[in-house]
């Protein structure tokens, strides 16, 4: 592979699920309520080591964002831009844990099983997580790809832009473990398009309008997406957010927004907000790839995957074979592998 290129080229599958639910999408809002307090992305799955160390969990990401002000280029103050992007997050189920009682129904719904098996062309889906994005006004999603698992490695002990860079990297494609995410909308909005890359990130973008009830499958590890700004595109509407807020349901259609400290900041009613429920499964082609998934057979770990990145950037007259495995090194493998769309204002699509 050639130095700067990009192993994720091509056209990739993305299918429609309308409607969802045959009786509308009530149910979900109602378990978004329920679960009442959604705390910011950027508390979840912090991990601490010599490479991690001063590196955001998705650097890549916020460095591409800080480079280029998003989908529509505002350039501004990187406290704004943090604010912008630091969005509020709950887990609904996680394995075979469940958080939010009523999710079953949701994470093992036919249609998104059917449309994994599309995306990924592999019979044997097994549905594993589901969780709720909540946005405020004045709020995006940086364009980025999902964080992807292999077997023996995955979000819970890598950081996640380690993860990133190994799929982009094409290096670890057999130990892959193919995701199908499901990302759906249960409330209608002219704001917070989904934007996303479907024939790769030299190809042209395309947007998504929201709707209630219905989603979107697609192999979001590997098509670049992003997610409109909120509400208001004016760069002057900053959310008071940062890492400690949280969004709370309080009843009567209303949101608060509170400070680390527990201050009200703001308060929201229901048709300000953006949203979603995202849906991952597992897919694999037989039953024996799903047992070694199962059993661990083959698991690769983080000294062998940082080893084999090394000898590549070594091959390729970046780095020397012996180079510390700290911090800077970790911005040279973002820099290398993973290589972002350009911020076209994207096109309207039905899809």
């Amino acid at each position: 592979m050639a130095p700067g290129a990009s192993t994720l080229v091509g056209s990739h599958e993305v299918v429609a699920v309308d409607p969802f639910f045959d009786d509308g999408p009530g149910g979900m809002v109602d378990l978004c309520e329920q679960v009442a307090t959604y705390r910011t992305y950027a508390e979840y799955e912090k991990l601490d080591s010599e490479l991690t160390r001063g590196l955001a969990q998705r650097h890549d990401s916020v460095l591409n964002f800080l480079r280029t002000g998003g989908l529509h280029g505002t350039r501004e103050d990187t406290g704004v831009l943090a604010a912008r992007t630091t969005y509020f997050r709950e887990e609904y189920a996680y394995g075979d844990r469940v958080v939010a009682s009523g999710i079953e129904r949701f994470l093992h719904h036919p249609k998104l099983i059917a449309a994994a098996r599309q995306v990924h062309g592999r019979p044997v889906v097994e549905p594993a997580i589901a969780y709720a994005n909540l946005m405020v006004p004045g709020q995006e999603l940086a364009v980025h790809t999902d964080v992807p698992e292999f077997r023996g490695a995955n979000r819970k002990v890598l950081p996640q832009w380690l993860l990133v860079v190994m799929h982009h990297s094409g290096l670890f494609a057999d130990w892959r473990m193919p995701i199908a995410t499901g990302i759906s909308w249960w409330h209608d909005s002219e704001h917070g398009a989904l934007a996303h890359w479907p024939e790769g990130a030299a190809g042209p973008s395309r947007s998504h309008r929201i709707r209630a009830n219905t989603a979107l499958v697609l192999d979001t590890d590997t098509v670049f997406h992003g997610v409109d700004r909120v509400t208001d595109p004016a760069p002057t509407v900053v959310p008071p957010v940062s890492v400690g807020s949280s969004l709370t349901f309080v009843g009567d259609q209303r949101w608060e927004l509170h400070d680390p400290d527990g201050t009200v900041a703001q308060a929201y009613d229901w048709d300000q907000l953006r949203f979603s429920v995202s849906w991952k499964a597992y897919c694999f082609a037989d039953e024996a790839e799903r047992d070694a998934w199962r059993h661990h057979t083959d698991d690769l770990t983080e000294v062998q995957i940082v080893d084999r990145l090394v000898a590549d950037l070594a091959e390729q007259g970046l780095v020397e074979p012996d180079v510390p495995r700290h911090r800077d090194l970790g911005l040279v493998l973002i820099e290398r592998y993973v290589r972002f769309p350009e911020m076209v204002p994207p096109a309207t699509s039905g899809v």
